[in-house]
Formats: structure tokens, C-alpha cells, sequence
């Protein structure tokens, strides 16, 4: 347990009523968006990046773990403190310092909500394209930190598509800057895309400037519903290669379907496997017309019907149906293991097809959905830990599900990142070398392995 005098020390760097130590209020963030927890023995609010220096310089000094938060909503155990040591909350830091319109920039702290972000820069015309589904309430930091995804990635890229800069505080206390304002720069090592996806382990990130884009002048969104899951998943590449190009092209299996079918603008047949949902953005003359073009291709590969919103929040409705798939598959089973594997898009429909025969095999429902239109298939596996057979099952099931994508070329995480969960399988994609190699950085960074221990290599980072 951390001493008392240690605790003192950190309340000196950063106020005594920024920190948390009883049992209750730690309890709180012991957790994040998986079933895993563990205590930490400080909650840790910090205001500056100089307070951020602090504590870590403490922490080398004292020798505990400072694991980094967000909002707790990562899918792998990355803000689970398994280390005990502190959690160093950083939603106090959340304001926007800057939104530049001439310079289509803007720069933020990491407690700053995605969708407030969002609504702030629209305001002003232009338009931050990543939308990961829990943009209401993660934030831009955690985003940078596992760099996360979204629905429109296909057209628009992914949360290291739109940072310019870090300003990061290191495991041994120092303040840098990486990268720059400007949209090129190769000035030494490019250590702003080193910090994106580093899960916390790196450092800490304090400040972000963010590239913007042009708000598009109009969207539509359409839902095509196929017979078999087959065509569905066939149709993902056809749209692509036909240069259609859809800014989100979502997937949803059967079973998916019927955990979010009641909210759902429009009626879904019985007899429907799957679903495409898809939206085409853009300037308001050409918009109606590739929308027009999407439909058709759709149904000339069979999709009936096919469904296009009539009014925004007609729209609006399909994408709060798509972003709630997450909880409403806890109508199948109390419990899931959610995987968001990538796969080649040519891979899909056997990715798709086989896992039924591992679902079959294990005993288990696993429902599919996700980003099709990149390849990144968001695969549960759903079960009751009260039921033995189906508890000792799962981890098989992940076995076989990480063995099916590697035999596809694909990689087992496309935006959720390592964390915990996945880091026992981090030798199914990389190298014994390439490990090693990822973990000298790691020591490089942090002497001492106090940020973020235990999490992405197999048996702690150093």
C-alpha cells in the first residue's frame, strides 16, 4: 500500500482535493469497458502538464505504477491500474484552447469529450471526421492513445490521420513537443505517430492539435438488407471496387440485427440475414445523385429492400441503432468477449462464414458487425459465466477466431488495441524480434516501467 507521506507528496504537486483515496471513490476507476478491475491506490486529478511532471517524477522516485485515464471506455483493460499505484484522471484537462479556421486546425486538451469537439468545430464550418461509437462520452486523449476509429474511417481515415502534434509529459517527468501546425513536416524522428496507439505507456499526452476538414455541404444515409450473409459481405468489396465510394459503408449480421431491429426507422423483413448501412457525404449537387447510384448497385446484388432516409433525423436514427449494437447484444447473453479484428476486404465473407463453424464448434453465439467498409469486424462472443461449459469455451473461441484472422492476413486488432486482453496473443502477429525491438523503445522511455505496467507485451513491458 502506498505509504502516507508518498500520498502527501503527490497532494503537494496537485492539490488535496484533486486526489482520491478512499476505498469507494478508488473502487470507481478500477475498471474500464471490459469485465476486469483492479484498485488502484490513488485517483490523481491533474490540471497541468507541469503537475502531470510532478507526479511522475514522484512516481519514479517512489516506485509506483501511474496508469493513465480517459474516460474508462477502452475494450482492452488499458486504463485498468493492474499495477495498483495511481490513475491519473486527466477530464480536468478539458478545454479547447484553439479553433483556427484559416489554418483548419484546432488544439485541445485530452479531457476534451470527442462530441463536444465535434459540435464546437461544426459550429465554425469544418468538420473532425473521427466518430468512434462512444463519442459522447470518450475523450480526444483516450482516442489519440489507442487511436481510434469510427463509422466513416473508410473515407475519412482514423484518429492518426488528423494529428498534427503532442505535447507529451515523459515517464521520467520531461515536457516535449512533437510534431508541428503545418499539414507536412520531417524534421527528426516522427515521434507524434510513436505516441498514437501507444496505449499510455509511453507518456502521458497533455496537448493535441488536430487537423480539420470542410464541414460536407450534405449526407445521405441508406440500409440494404440481403437475403444471405454471403452476398452481403461480397458486396462490401463490389461497392468499393465500383468506385462508389460510401464514407461509411457498417455491417451487421443477422442476430446483430435483431438486437437493435425496434430501433430501426423502417421494417426488416423476417427472412433479412444481414445489413449494409451505408452514407455517401459530400457537396449537395452530387450527393442525391451518388446515393441514387448506391441504392441501385445494391440492389443489383440482390439486396431488397433497400432504405433511404428521407429527413436528418430520419438518418440520425440508423446511427443511433449502429451505435447501440454494443449494449443491445446483452439481449443474447449476460457476458461477451468483444474482438475488433481487421481483416483484407477480399476476406470478409470467409471470415464471416467461418465463424459460425466456430460457433457451432464451441457452443457459443457469435454475433458480428462493424466497419466493412475497412475491413474491421467487431466479432462477439457472447456467454453466461454461470453456465461452466460456456465460460471454459470462450477462451477457445478467441484462440480459433485470432487463428482465423492471422490465416487471412489480418491483423487482431484494427482500433481497440492491445491492453490486457490481447496482449497474451501479441506473438500471433509479430515477431519475437519485433517484440523485442518495441520493448527497448518501451525502456528507453521509461527506465523505471512505472507507466502503464503490464500492458500490451506478454508478461509486462519491460
Amino acid at each position: 500500500m502506498m505509504q502516507d507521506f508518498v500520498i502527501k507528496e503527490i497532494e503537494a504537486a496537485v492539490g488535496r482535493d484533486n486526489v482520491l483515496t478512499r476505498w469507494e471513490e478508488r473502487w470507481c476507476y478500477a475498471y474500464d469497458a471490459t469485465d476486469l478491475a483492479q484498485a488502484p491506490e490513488a485517483v490523481v486529478f491533474p490540471g497541468s502538464a507541469q503537475e502531470i511532471s510532478k507526479v511522475l517524477r514522484l512516481a519514479n522516485r517512489h516506485g509506483f505504477a501511474v496508469t493513465p485515464r480517459g474516460a474508462g471506455t477502452g475494450r482492452t483493460g488499458g486504463a485498468v491500474p493492474v499495477a495498483g499505484g495511481v490513475v491519473l484522471v486527466l477530464t480536468r484537462m478539458n478545454r479547447i484552447l484553439e479553433i483556427n479556421a484559416a489554418d483548419m486546425l484546432a488544439v485541445v486538451e485530452p479531457g476534451v469529450i470527442t462530441g463536444h469537439l465535434k459540435t464546437a468545430v461544426e459550429e465554425q464550418g469544418l468538420y473532425y471526421p473521427p466518430d468512434p461509437s462512444s463519442a459522447d462520452y470518450c475523450t480526444i486523449g483516450g482516442n489519440v492513445a489507442e487511436c481510434a476509429g469510427g463509422a466513416v474511417a473508410v473515407q475519412y481515415g482514423v484518429t492518426r490521420d488528423y494529428v498534427l502534434g503532442l505535447t507529451v509529459v515523459l515517464p521520467t517527468g520531461e515536457i516535449i513537443d512533437a510534431g508541428a501546425r503545418t499539414m507536412k513536416g520531417v524534421v527528426g524522428y516522427d515521434l507524434t505517430r510513436l505516441f498514437l496507439g501507444s496505449e499510455g505507456t509511453l507518456g502521458v499526452i497533455t496537448r493535441i492539435i488536430l487537423r480539420l476538414a470542410p464541414k460536407p455541404g450534405a449526407r445521405q444515409t441508406l440500409a440494404a438488407a440481403f437475403p444471405n450473409l454471403k452476398a452481403a459481405t461480397e458486396a462490401v468489396g463490389l461497392i468499393l471496387r465500383a468506385g462508389l465510394a460510401p464514407t461509411a459503408l457498417e455491417f451487421m449480421d443477422r442476430a446483430t440485427l435483431n438486437c437493435v431491429r425496434q430501433m430501426l426507422p423502417f421494417k426488416v423483413p423476417p427472412q433479412v440475414a444481414a445489413l449494409l448501412l451505408l452514407a455517401v457525404d459530400g457537396h449537395r449537387r452530387e450527393v442525391a445523385e451518388r446515393a441514387a447510384a448506391m441504392a441501385r448497385f445494391c440492389r443489383e446484388q440482390g439486396a431488397r429492400p433497400v432504405m433511404r432516409a428521407k429527413t436528418a433525423p430520419e438518418a440520425e436514427s440508423f446511427w443511433r441503432a449502429r451505435r447501440a449494437i454494443s449494449p443491445a447484444l446483452f439481449k443474447v447473453k449476460p457476458q461477451k468477449v468483444s474482438e475488433d479484428v481487421a481483416v483484407p476486404l477480399s476476406a470478409i465473407p470467409e471470415l464471416v462464414g467461418r465463424l459460425e463453424q466456430i460457433s457451432r464448434h464451441r457452443g457459443l453465439p457469435i454475433l458480428c458487425y462493424g466497419h466493412a467498409g475497412d475491413g474491421n469486424i467487431h466479432i462477439n462472443v457472447m456467454y453466461d459465466h454461470n453456465i461452466p461449459q460456456e465460460q471454459e469455451a470462450v477462451g477457445p473461441a478467441v484462440k480459433d477466431l485470432f487463428a482465423l484472422v492471422r490465416q487471412l492476413k489480418g491483423t487482431l486488432s484494427g482500433e481497440h488495441g492491445v491492453g490486457l486482453t490481447k496482449a497474451p496473443y501479441l506473438g500471433l502477429e509479430l515477431s519475437q524480434e519485433a517484440i523485442a525491438l518495441q520493448k527497448r523503445i518501451k525502456k528507453a522511455f521509461d527506465p523505471n516501467n512505472i507507466m502503464n505496467p503490464g500492458k500490451i507485451f506478454p508478461g509486462g513491458g519491460s
